[in-house]
């Protein structure tokens, strides 16, 4: 269970002073805040990001450039932006065109830094969840902290018995997972909502929709190689037994409608209908066994890419919006042997039945971009169309387009490295 305490003063500050107090944020605000505002007032203000005292080791401190260590990389709702979690702070980053929009760097005291192991943005609000991370974390790492980055502070915080794995959000939700629970909280008075039993979830896997009108969300269930699904608006919960070894990685479309899974063993990455739980697509990352690192839909749901330990970002075609869905038991399957039939897959390299291995029928991916095995890669799609953005936890930034008749390797469009230290220009 958790503890709430926010500020004495009003939690959920308008950043326009003459405006409604209303956490409900309102859709057009969510595209529209200027970053380059708050990225102004720190170049310009340094020293005043707070109009009001509060603790010293909660207050920004502004130090030499130097290169921090990575812990934590994320886009945001929109994929528009992404933030990186560092051990003395964290940064925010606009993809296209690349640029840092801002930073907060912090002094953990005793000559330390404070780290951030955990950064959530709410598409482009001045509001970020934070939690503690590194050797010397800035808040206890059991703890999410809600920042306000226009009074430069954070203004409420919710505390739990354990680590927080991981922090998803919503207008109108905070979503906290922790090792074996996930917990829904409302955005406008920290009431807490919902708590749902997971199987043990090291990684605080878990997904969200973000269409106003309904919310559906993805989690671990209970047993391995199940994903639990949320309706909240139709009161309904669905099970899908999506794989027969433990899930690695999932992801879900803004809407809520399709999710893609893929296990620990890698090889097979699952398309399925939230609604009916019914298995729409099956498509083969390899044939070795891989981590998975992260799956990411494109905004039109007709592609999907992932990244994974082997180096290779792949992108797929999907079929779930233009054909019937595939009526069998996603169990019929294993693992190690696709499930897609000659019929179904035009780069079938073979067409006759016990020849050779399954996996020479199974659905391959339409375009690759290759890069260094041993780094942790999280991919996203860009803004212009047929582009991919993949991030590493070595700083590398790349910004990729695939063709989408032929496919075949993506062609390179920028690269950037943003741990360089340089001070946001």
């Amino acid at each position: 269970m958790a503890t709430v305490s926010a500020s004495s003063s009003p939690p959920w500050t308008s950043p326009n002073p003459n405006s409604d107090l209303n956490p409900e944020f309102h859709e057009d605000q969510s595209q529209n805040l200027d970053l380059d505002s708050i990225r102004h007032r720190q170049s310009t203000l340094p020293h005043q990001v707070s109009s009001q005292p509060s603790p010293p080791n909660s207050s920004p401190q502004f130090h030499a450039p130097t290169t921090p260590t990575l812990l934590q990389l994320s886009f945001n709702q929109d994929q528009a932006c992404f933030a990186a979690a560092t051990d003395n702070g964290f940064r925010i980053y606009n993809c296209d065109p690349f640029r840092e929009l801002f930073r907060r760097e912090f002094d953990g005291g005793d000559d330390s830094t404070g780290g951030i192991g955990h950064v959530e943005m709410l598409f482009r609000y001045n509001m970020l969840a934070l939690v503690g991370g590194g050797t010397y974390p800035q808040y206890p790492p059991s703890k999410v902290m809600i920042w306000d980055d226009h009074q430069g502070r954070c203004i409420g915080e919710l505390s739990f018995r354990s680590a927080v794995r991981g922090v998803r959000l919503r207008r109108d939700r905070i979503i906290v997972v922790v090792e074996q629970k996930i917990f829904v909280y409302s955005f406008a008075d920290f009431k807490l909502l919902h708590q749902i039993e997971t199987v043990a979830n090291p990684k605080g896997l878990c997904e969200v929709s973000q269409l106003p009108d309904s919310m559906v969300l993805a989690c671990p269930g209970l047993h391995k190689g199940q994903v639990r699904v949320e309706h909240y608006a139709q009161k309904k919960t669905k099970f899908i037994l999506a794989h027969d070894s433990r899930i690695a990685c999932f992801a879900l479309t803004l809407d809520g409608q399709l999710l893609a899974t893929a296990s620990t063993k890698g090889t097979l990455l699952r398309i399925f209908d939230t609604a009916s739980g019914t298995l729409l697509q099956e498509v083969r990352r390899g044939a070795n066994v891989a981590e998975v690192y992260s799956l990411a839909f494109s905004s039109t749901a007709q592609w999907l890419a992932v990244s994974s330990d082997k180096g290779t970002v792949h992108v797929f075609s999907l079929k779930a919006n233009s054909s019937s869905p595939q009526q069998e038991n996603p169990q019929m399957t294993t693992d190690s042997h696709a499930a897609s039939t000659p019929s179904s897959s035009p780069r079938a390299l073979v067409k006759f039945k016990g020849v050779l291995p399954k996996y020479f029928n199974s659905e391959w991916s339409l375009a690759q971009f290759r890069l260094r095995e041993g780094t942790r890669y999280t991919v996203a799609f860009g803004q212009q169309k047929n582009t991919v953005i993949i991030l590493g936890m070595d700083g590398s930034f790349y910004r990729c387009q695939f063709d989408p008749v032929h496919g075949g390797e993506m062609n390179k469009l920028e690269y950037q490295n943003f741990l360089k230290p340089e001070t946001a220009s």
